[in-house]
């Protein structure tokens, strides 16, 4: 791992730090905000899924104008300014109970979210594009590292208090920021000093057939993939009565992002193409749901083994795509206005995460009331597989390559 990093240049070091530092200060704090403002501040529960949706609907609400913004004002500017709401969002949540004020604070964070995520994938994509591939993976080890240590660090400051955890929260993405003012260089995007309309940016991007094709194959990774938030975690509940195998699922994904990703980027990449090995990883992501498919007929430690194998094939499927999607998009963008494409593709699949969780939802209430708890997980084995077939089939055609954006040009 130390070589890997060492081969990178150094903006993409201080990027990969960052990641690790985003998800560190973010996961501080967000897997426990919902029970703080439920008990701590005393909220009704519509009132703390508002709070929660408003930060989810800015951030991916916004990821175009985030992506559009970091094209024409600079990569740098915008990582900076992400971190920067950052620190007021998690401040305010440290010091208001009232509700517009942590309304306003939610809506921060989100905005923060989507100023940096475009820019900082950009900024990557420009500094090491003939390595791509390579530079993805290991951005997502880091990007690994923050989601395992961050719920660890947080439930040690909880001790102290809340507030505790927002303000070492706030104080890492303000580290962050001074962080990027001082080592990061300058990057202009790619439509620095243009003048021509920010709708012509955008229309690039949504007539781009090639990427939308791909977008649209690639919407339901992200649905399956978000399942370990929200489906897995129902599923334990149901299984074992309680949510402590939860931690376990996301102990065992992360740490498998952080030991296996190189190693597997690598694999892949000498064995197949880039669609091949995103078909492949998707219809694992797909066929890792067919361990719960059963797991209700299992006893009970085969039930736990079920859950844990099916979070470890859905991160190795999600490890498998995620370099190769990056890189993928960065190509279909024609390496051009790489952050305003990144921004429409993070908007399209916050759409298909959305889709994804209202079908699981309602699939679990209809498993609950015709006593087939099989059901949803069949539904989400479908779409990964349904997905992994409409990849193969852009690949085949040639639609993933630099000659289909041109010629679609």
């Amino acid at each position: 791992m130390r070589s890997a990093f060492a081969s990178f240049s150094r903006p993409a070091q201080v990027l990969f730090v960052n990641q690790a530092g985003i998800n560190l200060g973010f996961y501080m704090l967000m897997p426990y905000l919902a029970d703080h403002l439920a008990h701590g501040a005393g909220l009704a529960v519509w009132l703390v899924g508002l709070i929660l949706g408003v930060r989810n609907f800015s951030q991916q609400g916004l990821f175009l104008i985030g992506g559009t913004l970091a094209d024409r004002l600079g990569y740098k500017p915008m990582i900076m300014l992400g971190c920067g709401l950052r620190v007021l969002g998690f401040a305010l949540f440290a010091f208001s109970t009232a509700v517009p004020a942590l309304i306003a604070a939610s809506a921060l964070t989100g905005f923060a979210g989507a100023l940096f995520n475009p820019a900082a994938r950009a900024y990557l994509a420009h500094a090491e594009a003939a390595r791509r591939v390579e530079a993805f993976a290991v951005f997502n080890v880091f990007y690994q590292a923050g989601i395992l240590a961050g719920p660890l660090v947080g439930l040690l400051l909880l001790q102290t208090d809340f507030r505790a955890v927002c303000l070492s929260a706030a104080a890492v993405f303000a580290l962050l920021t001074v962080l990027q003012a001082r080592y990061l260089p300058e990057r202009s995007g790619a439509e620095s000093g243009t003048e021509r309309p920010v709708l012509t940016d955008w229309r690039e991007a949504f007539t781009n057939r090639p990427f939308l094709l791909f977008a649209a194959a690639m919407i339901a990774s992200y649905g399956l993939s978000f399942q370990i938030y929200l489906g897995l975690p129902l599923e334990v509940r149901r299984l074992t009565g309680d949510q402590s195998w939860t931690v376990a699922l996301f102990s065992l994904t992360a740490l498998l992002g952080i030991v296996g990703q190189i190693r597997l980027t690598a694999w892949c990449k000498a064995r197949y193409t880039p669609g091949e090995a995103m078909a492949r990883g998707l219809a694992l992501m797909g066929a890792s749901f067919a361990p719960l498919v059963l797991a209700d007929r299992l006893p009970g430690v085969l039930q736990i083994g079920a859950l844990l194998v099916c979070a470890a094939l859905l991160s190795t499927g999600t490890m498998m795509v995620f370099p190769f999607e990056m890189a993928t998009i960065a190509t279909l963008s024609g390496g051009r206005l790489i952050g305003t494409y990144y921004g429409v593709y993070n908007l399209l699949s916050g759409l298909g995460i959305l889709a994804a969780n209202l079908l699981t939802g309602t699939a679990l209430d209809v498993a609950r009331r015709l006593q087939a708890p099989g059901l949803p997980w069949l539904l989400l084995l479908s779409l990964g597989l349904a997905s992994a077939l409409a990849l193969s089939a852009l690949e085949r055609r040639g639609r993933l390559t630099p000659a289909a954006v041109q010629a679609a040009a």
